[in-house]
């Protein structure tokens, strides 16, 4: 299945950083060519990302180049550099509208067929930033079958209201959770904010918790160091995999008898948590594989 429980930015001007990352457990290696690169480096780093990602992309993660947003000038040279048969697909940063989602994948229909490519192989991560794309949030993530997901942006919000970020996150969880429910919606991934203090490991686990419990599948990560964090924090636990197969098996067995609804440890066992714990074995399948 797509999904992604850490994807790491790295900086598309450092090639000594880039050069780095294939051994790390990321799930997806986002080169970014946006927030973490000047304006100078801009050029620089879309040649460096475009000869790299190749490589990147062997050890078989998604290579996932975050791209400058529509309204800069740069996105149509950004993914000119970086679209190829390696690239899973293309983050792009700030997006506003359902035209802004329009723009750019008629951009990468163009790009595909010009590199051989089957429209559609490039895959769409967007990210809502601002107070516009939160109330359309919903309308964005359904605009194009190429979204698999969506990630919110904490720092850039916060920015555009005009109000401090703080450690506790209430300036955030209304958007915070807008994001995660039109995500579900539609049937893509939500993705959750990076964690700025990198250094914070507690810190870190309490953001990821609260986002985990919000709705989000995963987040993203600016340093090596938060990986291990997040990809436990959005991996089912041992015990929540037990658990889950004791509800299946209870629930088979109750079909077996010709009942819809049985119990275990005390709690009620119907259709909605079966299906929740079958999708919860899913997902540990695919964390095994990853692991």
């Amino acid at each position: 299945m797509d999904w992604f429980r850490s994807l790491l930015f790295v900086p598309g001007n450092r090639e000594d950083m880039l050069g780095k990352v294939g051994n790390l457990p990321a799930d997806a290696l986002v080169p970014d060519l946006e927030d973490s690169v000047p304006y100078p480096e801009k050029e620089h780093a879309r040649e460096t990302v475009g000869r790299v990602v190749k490589t990147l992309a062997q050890r078989g993660q998604a290579v996932i180049p975050r791209i400058n947003s529509i309204d800069t000038g740069l996105a149509i040279d950004d993914m000119a550099a970086v679209v190829c048969a390696e690239v899973y697909g293309i983050s792009v940063g700030k997006v506003e509208s359902p035209w802004d989602v329009t723009q750019i994948s008629s951009a990468l229909e163009t790009l595909e067929k010009k590199s051989g490519l089957a429209v559609g192989h490039t895959k769409l991560l967007l990210w809502l930033e601002g107070a516009k794309a939160i109330m359309l949030a919903y309308e964005i993530a359904k605009a194009s079958p190429r979204i698999v997901a969506v990630g919110f942006g904490a720092e850039d919000y916060t920015n555009d209201m005009g109000v401090q970020r703080t450690e506790t996150g209430e300036e955030v969880l209304f958007a915070r959770s807008r994001v995660a429910v039109a995500a579900r919606a539609a049937d893509v991934l939500a993705l959750d904010t990076p964690y700025v203090n990198f250094r914070d490991t507690e810190g870190l686990q309490r953001d990821a918790e609260q986002g985990l419990r919000l709705g989000f599948k995963g987040k993203f990560a600016i340093h090596p160091s938060q990986l291990e964090t997040i990809n436990a924090t959005f991996s089912p636990s041992p015990e929540d995999v037990e658990y889950a197969r004791r509800v299946i098996e209870a629930f088979e067995e109750a079909e077996a008898r010709g009942s819809g609804a049985t119990s275990l440890d005390g709690k009620m066992i119907d259709v909605p948590i079966v299906k929740r714990a079958r999708y919860l074995l899913a997902l540990a399948e695919t964390a095994s594989s990853r692991n």
